[in-house]
């Protein structure tokens, strides 16, 4: 009994720590053009993460699931889409909260 008690106490008198989820979202191409790199980083990041496609590539009118597991806890993050350079479109960037983003429409 002892031992749970102090276990307890223990418990209590820890500061609560946040704990940090990946975040998952759908990613929708809703453009013309192929998106060749999209990058996100936490908003008070001042330097681009990698870029999630990796080598891949979304298609006008595709769409696929992200996953960010980078250990953090944080929501807002920033986000950058390039697109083929023969489409004419700019570079477009945007910051959401990505804990309460279940899908995300690219548009021109």
């Amino acid at each position: 009994m002892k031992h749970l008690l102090v276990a307890a106490a223990l418990a209590v008198a820890m500061p609560a720590v946040a704990q940090a989820e990946d975040l998952v979202f759908t990613l929708e191409n809703g453009t013309g053009a192929v998106v060749v790199y999209f990058h996100a980083s936490p908003a008070d990041v001042d330097e681009w993460e990698e870029d999630v496609l990796g080598s891949d590539v979304l298609g006008p009118g595709e769409s696929v699931s992200v996953t960010i597991a980078d250990g953090r806890s944080q929501c807002s993050y920033d986000m950058r889409f390039e697109f083929d350079e023969d489409s004419g479109l700019e570079v477009l960037e945007d910051t959401q909260d990505l804990c309460e983003l279940g899908r995300y429409k690219i548009t021109d």
